[in-house]
């Protein structure tokens, strides 16, 4: 099976360097006129499904807004990520999955085994039981063409304390997290399908990202306060291999369909011209 970095790289390249979230939480629901219940949320995933997914490279549906209506959610969630696939999006599901033996291999098999009903192009994974401990999902994902990213440098303050910390070797945390997924990638061509998980709006992050051959994923743009020329801050000379994330940038636009494809349209044409820029 063709790897998830081979078939990202190309989706970027023709439908444009773009990750929408679909983060349907109360506030939004009620911006849309929707209902804070299932039929809202059913009603807004497939509206996003409907303008995007036949437009955008990949698609990122966050998990906790599904989960917490219960089996009705997760059935949602479901038939969002069966339609995503038939529209040709990737699909990246958020659930920042993290454990250790037998429990990450039945996150894996959850979202990166083909007979799931969860299955996924990739899946959003914590690494802070240590990198070493998600080696199932890495294993699975290899094994079916699915990719993972890994959280790394992440856009709220209190990640800070954490992965800017220094270990004995005088790396960050970060920085070894880094290092580690660079093993992984190592030869793959276009690019790995091990990826990274770096804020837009965490600054200049003196790491070095030069031997990660994975994509960057690049949550915070918009609504969260970064913009697209802050990549060039944050990634430096690792930005052609940033794949830009929007959720209520994006989101804020509907429930007009036409709208939000034109908000989409626009933050490709802004993050095309700070890549072009490499």
């Amino acid at each position: 099976m063709e790897s998830f970095g081979a078939r990202l790289h190309r989706a970027m390249r023709e439908r444009g360097p773009l990750c929408v979230g679909i983060d349907p939480h109360p506030a939004l629901l009620a911006q849309w006129g929707l209902g804070d219940d299932v039929a809202g949320l059913e009603r807004f995933a497939r509206t996003v499904v409907d303008a995007l997914g036949d437009r955008v490279a990949v698609v990122k549906p966050q998990s906790a807004f599904f989960e917490r209506f219960g089996s009705q959610g997760m059935a949602v969630l479901e038939s969002t990520i069966r339609q995503l696939r038939n529209l040709g999006s990737l699909v990246l599901l958020d659930a920042k999955r993290g454990d250790i033996g037998s429990t990450v291999r039945a996150y894996a098999s959850a979202y990166l085994d083909p007979s799931s009903p969860m299955y996924v192009d990739a899946v959003t994974a914590s690494p802070f039981l240590g990198v070493g401990s998600l080696a199932p999902m890495f294993e699975l994902a290899a094994e079916h063409g699915g990719g993972v990213f890994v959280l790394a440098l992440t856009s709220n303050p209190e990640g800070a304390s954490v992965q800017r910390a220094r270990s004995a070797d005088g790396r960050s945390v970060a920085q070894t997290v880094l290092d580690e997924i660079s093993q992984l990638n190592a030869g793959a061509e276009p690019i790995g399908s091990v990826g990274a998980v770096i804020g837009a709006t965490v600054g200049k992050t003196d790491c070095d990202l030069s031997g990660v051959n994975g994509p960057l994923l690049a949550p915070g743009l918009g609504a969260q306060g970064a913009t697209a020329a802050d990549l060039r801050v944050v990634f430096g000379s690792a930005v052609p291999a940033v794949l830009p994330a929007y959720s209520r940038e994006v989101l804020g636009a509907g429930p007009d369909p036409a709208a939000l494809r034109a908000a989409a349209d626009r933050a490709v044409t802004e993050c095309r011209a700070v890549l072009a820029m490499s």
